[in-house]
């Protein structure tokens, strides 16, 4: 398949860039470089061959897209939280599976490493993966508890030695897992209290079997991690946290990066749409004459703009230490459903040039597929909202 030329142009209807620092600017035109000559030209053979870009992980970690928010004593960016945000929007606008990738290696596997993790822990793991040489995953969904957390059945009990626990259970649906040199996993103690652990590749028992067969996120690596009287050494626990409040403190800082990668994904079908409506023509002019065609895209460009709004809000709130749960709830399930609409009309306006690799439109729309269920499926998170404004639980 030929490579793309990537002509992407980010909208900003608001002036929405006049809210950024320079700062912000330079990194999100870093990514977007780098998306435009790295991933687009590759993205579409890799979705086709449903295989993931390994070589990606490193430049990755050279450009600093892992664990941006994690201090530079272990390897981090020690940026703030919209540079964050920015990141994840620009790896998304190529690719979701690239911004998966980035967003369970740095919220998901450093972010709890660096938040509940003892000081030992954190300089051994979070450098190696700060850089991209080794890449994570993190283990909480199983084969039947997803929306349900709370009702995993992996365990750990005490081996009897003084120094390890063993672990058995599954865990599936993992980004990175067949390719994850560290995995941070969630288990049920003897007490059926709720633990996170450090596995290593290599650990006895522990095997971590490929997910094959997906129509999205096919440049994405997926699998499952099986335990089998895995013995973990008792240093690798999670020292500084325990109960649910743990996976869930780490899930609120990758909702927060779906919020700004669904946005890029809507953007770059936006682009696309706009771009191909002044050059196609049909009956002697643009389709993008025609009023039809004219009112998608207005419609496009006004919910990513209130989009733009809402996540650089929620982006300021998270660097005060403000951003409530919910709030980052509201924000990934509007992005994820104004960017899965926006792929779909976007690809009507292309007729049928819209399902083929030549454009990046249908390989988002599948991709937004699994994008606006995983971390809280778009109606666990109406819920979250619901429960919030009325202060009833609608879940039990």
């Amino acid at each position: 398949m030929a490579a793309r030329t990537d002509l992407f142009q980010s909208p900003d209807y608001l002036l929405i860039d006049e809210l950024l620092t320079e700062e912000h600017r330079l990194i999100r035109e870093s990514v977007r470089n780098y998306v435009k000559k790295e991933i687009s030209p590759i993205i579409e053979d890799y979705a086709q061959r449903a295989e993931f870009p390994q070589h990606i992980v490193k430049q990755l970690g050279d450009l600093g897209c892992f664990g941006p928010t994690v201090p530079e004593q272990y390897g981090g960016g020690g940026l703030d939280y919209i540079s964050y945000g920015l990141m994840m929007q620009e790896l998304e606008r190529g690719d979701s599976g690239v911004r998966s990738t980035a967003s369970v290696q740095g919220s998901l596997v450093m972010y709890p490493i660096y938040a509940y993790g003892s000081e030992e822990q954190r300089n051994k793991y979070l450098p190696k993966l700060a850089s991209g040489e080794w890449l994570g995953c993190f283990g909480l969904t199983e084969p039947d508890h997803g929306s349900n957390p709370a009702g995993m059945i992996t365990n750990i009990k005490d081996a009897g030695d003084g120094k390890h626990v063993i672990l058995n259970g599954a865990k599936m649906w993992i980004s990175n897992a067949p390719f994850a040199q560290v995995a941070v996993v969630w288990a049920k103690n003897e007490d059926g209290r709720i633990q996170g652990m450090i596995l290593e590749r290599g650990m006895e028992g522990f095997t971590t079997p490929t997910t094959h067969g997906k129509w999205s996120l096919r440049a994405s690596a997926t699998g499952e991690l099986v335990f089998d009287n895995v013995k973990v050494p008792k240093e690798n626990i999670l020292p500084n946290v325990i109960g649910l409040k743990g996976p869930l403190g780490c899930l609120s800082k990758a909702r927060y990066g779906i919020a700004w990668g669904a946005l890029g994904a809507a953007m770059d079908c936006y682009d696309t749409a706009l771009r191909y409506s002044k050059e196609r023509i049909q009956f002697d002019r643009p389709i993008g004459g025609f009023q039809l065609q004219q009112k998608k895209l207005a419609e496009m460009i006004t919910e990513i703009t209130k989009a733009q709004l809402l996540v650089w809000r929620v982006g300021v709130l998270m660097n005060e230490g403000r951003a409530t749960p919910a709030q980052i709830s509201m924000a990934k399930r509007n992005s994820c459903e104004i960017a899965t609409n926006i792929a779909r009309d976007a690809r009507q306006m292309l007729g049928g040039m819209g399902i083929t690799g030549e454009y990046s439109i249908m390989r988002h729309m599948m991709n937004l597929e699994s994008v606006i269920t995983y971390e809280g499926t778009h109606d666990v998170h109406l819920l979250i909202t619901g429960m919030d404004v009325t202060g009833l639980n609608a879940f039990k």
